[in-house]
């Protein structure tokens, strides 16, 4: 079991990190500006459920064997990015396609629990902080796979309490943002460039 005072630590380094611009919380923020609150939100739990899997691949030595092996990093690697690639593209049609607001909802953002859960598990940079991040928090005299779970569902928590309150804010301008058809196609395009950015950063570092 985890100690209060490593709990804590722990909860205070995942709350910095979640603050620290980077691919989860853009894609969060773009998707909540471009299609309001509640679309962030399912990305959201999606991204949370990723990393309970990242937890567990850690606890279980999954992750380990993936580190070892290149071949096997380069298809998770590059299969993330092909999936952002694909996402950037929806994104393109839906600005290029003129949506009635009060019609059926377009196809960019449906699935959107499915969206944060790939791009989180493709994303092999996280396999690789989970694996060298949260052992420093573990007791080595305790059981490291029940400590390593509760770290994982601790960043969860963290994740969910950050990025939700992007998701809230960004949410609260979009209302404004997407009254007009001309800043909602702009959007969708900032919303492609975005997810081509974190798919670029993903093969070339």
């Amino acid at each position: 079991m985890l100690t209060p005072t490593s709990a804590l630590t722990f909860f205070a380094a995942c709350i910095v990190l979640a603050l620290t611009p980077g691919p989860d919380n853009l894609f969060v923020l773009s998707h909540s500006v471009t299609h309001g609150a509640r679309a962030g939100w399912k990305i959201i739990a999606g991204l949370c459920c990723g990393v309970l899997v990242h937890t567990l691949a850690v606890a279980l030595g999954v992750t380990a064997l993936l580190k070892a092996s290149p071949a096997a990093m380069s298809v998770l690697q590059w299969g993330g990015a092909a999936y952002l690639a694909y996402l950037a593209v929806a994104e393109i049609r839906s600005a290029q396609a003129n949506h009635d607001t009060s019609g059926s909802q377009p196809k960019a953002v449906s699935n959107l629990w499915l969206r944060g859960f790939v791009m989180n598990v493709t994303n092999p940079k996280v396999a690789l902080f989970f694996l060298a991040f949260l052992p420093q928090f573990v007791d080595p005299s305790e059981s490291i796979p029940l400590q390593i779970t509760q770290l994982g569902i601790l960043f969860a928590l963290s994740t969910l309490l950050v990025f939700g309150s992007i998701a809230s804010l960004a949410g609260s301008i979009a209302k404004r943002l997407l009254a007009h058809p001309s800043t909602r196609k702009v959007m969708h395009y900032l919303s492609a460039a975005v997810f081509l950015g974190i798919a670029v950063h993903l093969v070339a570092s």
